[in-house]
């Protein structure tokens, strides 16, 4: 069973800066892409970024372009996400998710993902 488990959230002051980070377990880390998303109150789902198993493409939501960045340690089985000059309406419960494959391709579709983690909420102040 692969399971992924989000951390580093928390409150944070808008144009504050936070890392969070989802470990995964499993053997065969690198073979997959990952994806962040995030759910805001009262709103969809939505993908924020992700990066291939190898590290060396990656892709934005326009809303975050810029601002955050996406990364990942394959040795230590863990992916990223850089946070900064942070708005209130980045308030979320952050998602990770494994891609179906290694390559950075369909990454907006969620259904795309096949494993998910239980989220971390980062919330803004303004």
């Amino acid at each position: 069973q692969v399971q992924l488990v989000e951390s580093g959230g928390g409150l944070v002051q808008a144009g504050g800066s936070v890392r969070l980070s989802c470990a995964a377990s499993g053997r065969t880390f690198s073979n997959y892409a990952m994806g962040w998303f995030r759910q805001a109150p009262g709103k969809e789902r939505e993908f924020v970024a992700t990066i291939s198993g190898s590290g060396g493409n990656t892709a934005y939501a326009d809303s975050v372009k810029g601002r955050f960045t996406i990364s990942r340690d394959n040795a230590k089985n863990t992916v990223y996400l850089q946070m900064t000059i942070l708005k209130p309406e980045d308030t979320a419960v952050y998602y990770c998710a494994r891609k179906k494959g290694s390559i950075v391709r369909y990454y907006l579709d969620r259904d795309e993902y096949d494993y998910w983690g239980q989220g971390t909420q980062v919330t803004v102040s303004s």
